[in-house]
């Protein structure tokens, strides 16, 4: 009796990937006085209230979404704060808004693929074998009453999701949904009532703003010279606050960026666009500043050049990447390298594994020289 076999995955070519066109740089803000910190928090709060709000117009208007509606928002924030100001809560509206509908229509895609599922399985008798690839029907009774309640849930919110899509109602929590639900839960998130606010209350500050091409230094709202100086221009009701001409606050603290340092000075000295974030992180108590841009496309090399510079071929396990160098040809040389990462535990715990793992490749590969890492573009669909 013949056993037939499943078709191999057909192998695709090989491809250069295109390098990230975004950067983002972080540095502390050290040296910061008790002056400086309520400044910020000042302006991160009024500021924070404003996006808040804002945000809460946006969802309210559903798909009823203009240019005029959007413009009398901003005219509404301009007043309150600045022109610039009141563009960078308009755009982080605007985005958070999307996130939260990209999310929503991902959430019916699992809902309905759940329900068909269950419904599948439902429709097997008890004990039925599984073909091709699909699971069978139920082993107990009990299990199938079980799913047959979970079937019921899932239809349930599948309706609501549905609804909320066809009037474009999102639901967005500024925070963060779980430091929200740790609120009802202090001792089980070892947290106190006061230490529980702060981190609610700076999580949703707003300090943001979007580089601007052409201004000074590549960004007007908060500005950072080549020196490492921070000022930030004060909202129109926090103005008699500023220390500095026209309005701005400077800062006592300088940041130096180690990483791609020179990247950030030389665009900051030709005054092209980059965007800032401060960010307090309440846990540790420590100021950033956090800066990102976007570097113009590079048209990529061939895979002919790419070999001939040498790479390391990966591969990618449950538990650790397998490294071996190959030559122009694709043929190993040398012995393999494996770089273990634990995946088990916390999402913090496996970032943190794999972060390491990966730079632990970054450093074999510069040790020997080559300029390329080959790895496998698994296909899950």
């Amino acid at each position: 009796m013949s056993v037939r076999k499943r078709a191999l995955r057909p192998i695709g070519d090989p491809y250069v990937v295109q390098e990230a066109p975004g950067v983002t740089v972080r540095d502390r803000l050290k040296g910061l006085t008790h002056g400086d910190e309520a400044v910020l928090r000042l302006v991160g709060a009024h500021l924070g209230s404003l996006a808040a709000s804002n945000l809460a117009q946006y969802c309210r208007a559903g798909q009823e979404h203009t240019s005029r509606t959007w413009a009398l928002r901003k005219r509404e924030l301009t007043a309150r704060s600045s022109s610039r100001w009141a563009g960078a809560l308009t755009k982080s509206t605007h985005d958070q808004y999307a996130l939260a509908r990209r999310s929503q229509l991902a959430y019916r895609d699992t809902l309905t693929d759940g329900i068909r599922m269950l419904r599948r399985r439902l429709s097997l008798p008890l004990g039925a074998k599984g073909t091709r690839g699909n699971p069978g029907g139920y082993r107990s009774q009990a299990e199938w009453f079980h799913k047959s309640r979970r079937l019921h849930i899932l239809e349930a919110r599948l309706s609501a999701v549905e609804a909320d899509l066809a009037v474009g109602r999102v639901r967005v929590v500024r925070g963060g949904r779980k430091l929200a639900r740790n609120r009802h839960h202090l001792v089980a998130a070892g947290l106190t009532e006061a230490q529980w606010r702060e981190r609610w209350e700076s999580a949703r500050w707003f300090l943001r703003a979007d580089g601007e091409a052409g201004k000074k230094f590549g960004n007007d709202t908060i500005r950072v010279t080549p020196n490492g100086e921070v000022s930030i221009k004060l909202p129109t009701p926090l103005a008699r606050m500023a220390n500095a001409p026209r309005g701005r606050y400077l800062l006592s603290a300088q940041v130096a960026f180690r990483h791609r340092g020179q990247e950030w000075a030389d665009r900051v000295a030709l005054h092209q666009a980059v965007a800032y974030e401060i960010h307090f992180d309440a846990v540790r108590g420590r100021w950033y500043l956090t800066a990102s841009w976007k570097r113009p496309t590079v048209q990529v090399g061939s895979i002919a050049s790419v070999r001939a510079e040498g790479l390391i071929g990966v591969d990618t396990n449950a538990d650790h990447f397998a490294a071996y160098q190959l030559d122009v040809h694709g043929n190993p040389v040398g012995n393999p390298h494996r770089f273990p990462c634990d995946l088990t535990g916390p999402a913090s715990l496996r970032d943190a594994q794999l972060r390491h793992s990966l730079s632990q490749l970054l450093r074999r590969a510069s040790g020997l020289g080559v300029t390329a890492i080959a790895i496998e573009d698994l296909d899950f669909s």
